[in-house]
């Protein structure tokens, strides 16, 4: 089987990037190991999960009391303890072994990014549990992190505990504010009543990070307060909480999805109980973080498929890879999906500042690492979805076949635009921001500086990419004072735009780096601007082993 290195040299590139050099080498040797465990066993496993060995509810035990408890099988348990053992979730919050040091998100994110390429399902369970860990670390008391902390973050030296985040009620969805499960004082604890609807990682999570109404309180988010459930009892047995049932899902059929009743569960507040819709919208941009993450996971097994595919596949007498539409269409995801990676590990370098030294960091810093967030978990679960449906019309009638991976590729990506924040909350998250703390103006601040500070050689890229961003301009002048309902309607639009100007960004900064990115950034930029009806340069046609291949190409062929 193939190297990563040899795969994915853009991973790599922009760990370089981002990661000190010790941190670098020992990331590249466990990214390798852990890619060829995923691309071999839990691949595998993940086809039997999602096709025989699904989540089961087993309600109740053989003398008819409910014990709600999830079955998964041997594969995914064992899918479960190698990813937790290599530290994904761990190593932010405590030292590597080898090097007498914590790792970083950065390095985390890299190994979602390969998990989610084989099993997005299950980087489901993992980004709760490292949202669990989060909150603890970040919110809790001195006594509650010290009694639970360990276990979530465990690597294989004490039992784990796999977390989870219970937000949504059957009432509110999206709307938070409408949330009404009850959470009733009782001396040292609180106990907790009512039903969460979509509750991701039930019966297989040890603690769950549940938002809640103190009686009395205030409506509306300002009332919520945050808590940890123990799942179970010291004594083993269910801590007043039942499964209802489990969700049927379209897809991401690793990870149980559940409708959870409490009925006097045993709850610890975290932190403050005023502030705990704001620690879980913290750990809600973590999450969002992982989603996007796990988009250009879906985006390069489904680029690798159709790729592997046309090389391989002879029609009418020639490769598929021969034909001029095949390497456009190979060509242009390979520009997109690089594009997306590297502006998504530009993020996340932000977003591990921003997360583990909040105290460090300005306001600008984190609004704007909060648009990136936005911007890019909206792209890319909408881009996961697009190459999905190219690798299955690339494979033709064998695409749609669940011998092949691709349909399980298209049904687990179509979750990333609802889970976190579909594409109209993030759009009125933009708008918050903008509102809130100015970050348009920022924006265009580092958009210009950038475009003002590129090579000769990169500049005559920029046209589209200044006209896009004078348009923007215009259209914030606009829409500044309109009414509420102009402002929203505009919301995801501008988002948009927004998201086609970073993007573009990020390629012409690739762009300096040599001929190969060059081509990427002029492919990139056709994708986002070119609406051109005939394409002169046929750049992905000429150039196509250089693109796809790395191989030098100094002369079209």
């Amino acid at each position: 089987m193939r190297r990563l290195r040899d795969v994915d040299p853009n991973l790599l590139a922009n760990l370089k990037k981002y990661l000190d050099e010790e941190l670098y080498v020992y990331a590249e040797e466990k990214l390798e190991q852990f890619y060829q465990l995923c691309m071999t066993d839990i691949d595998r496993r993940a086809v039997h999960t999602d096709r025989e060995g699904q989540p089961r509810l087993i309600k109740y035990d053989r003398f008819g009391n409910d014990i709600s408890e999830v079955w998964v099988n041997e594969g995914y348990q064992q899918t479960a303890k190698q990813t937790y053992e290599t530290g994904i979730v761990g190593y932010v919050h405590k030292p590597i072994p080898e090097l007498g040091r914590k790792g970083n998100y950065i390095y985390s994110y890299a190994q979602g990014y390969l998990l989610s390429q084989v099993e997005a399902g299950f980087y489901c369970p993992v980004t709760l549990t490292m949202a669990t860990a989060y909150l603890l670390e970040h919110f809790a008391d001195e006594e509650l992190k010290k009694k639970y902390l360990p276990h979530v973050i465990s690597t294989g030296e004490v039992e784990l505990y796999e977390g989870a985040t219970f937000l949504t009620e059957r009432q509110g969805g999206s709307d938070v504010g409408a949330n009404a499960v009850r959470a009733v004082p009782c001396g040292d604890h609180y106990k907790l009543y009512g039903e969460k609807y979509f509750a991701s990682n039930a019966g297989r999570c040890g603690v769950a990070t549940v938002l809640a109404r103190i009686d009395g309180s205030e409506p509306g988010t300002k009332g919520l307060s945050l808590f940890l459930v123990p799942w179970r009892n010291e004594h083993g047995t269910l801590n007043g909480i039942q499964i209802r049932r489990l969700k049927d899902k379209l897809g991401v059929r690793a990870v149980p999805s559940a409708e959870v009743v409490f009925d006097g569960a045993k709850a610890y507040v975290i932190g403050d109980p005023k502030k705990g819709f704001y620690y879980m919208m913290e750990a809600l941009n973590l999450s969002r973080v992982c989603n996007a993450v796990g988009s250009i996971g879906i985006m390069k097994r489904a680029l690798e498929e159709a790729k592997q595919y046309a090389a391989n596949r002879t029609a009418f007498g020639h490769k598929l890879t021969d034909y001029p539409m095949v390497r456009e269409t190979l060509a242009n995801l390979t520009a997109r999906q690089e594009v997306q990676t590297s502006a998504c590990f530009e993020m996340i370098s932000g977003f591990d500042r921003v997360m583990t030294a909040p105290d460090e960091a300005t306001e600008d810093e984190k609004a704007w690492n909060r648009l990136l967030i936005a911007l890019l978990k909206m792209r890319t679960a909408e881009e996961a979805i697009a190459f999905a449906h190219e690798a299955i019309e690339m494979h033709g009638g064998n695409g749609y076949i669940e011998d092949f991976v691709t349909p399980r590729l298209l049904r687990d990506a179509q979750v990333l635009t609802v889970w976190e924040g579909t594409a109209n909350i993030l759009g009125l998250e933009v708008l918050r921001l903008m509102r809130k703390y100015r970050v348009h103006e920022q924006f265009i601040a580092k958009t210009t500086e950038v475009l003002s500070t590129l090579s000769a050689d990169v500049e005559p890229l920029t046209n589209p990419v200044k006209q896009g961003l004078h348009e923007l301009v215009e259209a914030l002048k606009r829409l500044d004072g309109q009414p509420e309902e102009v402002q929203t309607f505009h919301a995801k639009k501008i988002a948009n735009r927004l998201c086609d100007i970073y993007l573009s960004i990020v390629a012409l900064e690739r762009a300096e780096e040599n001929k190969r990115n060059s081509l990427i950034a002029q492919l990139f930029l056709q994708h986002i601007w070119d609406c051109h009806l005939v394409d002169e340069q046929m750049l992905s046609v000429r150039y196509f082993e250089m693109i796809i291949h790395g191989q030098k190409q100094l002369s079209p062929s």
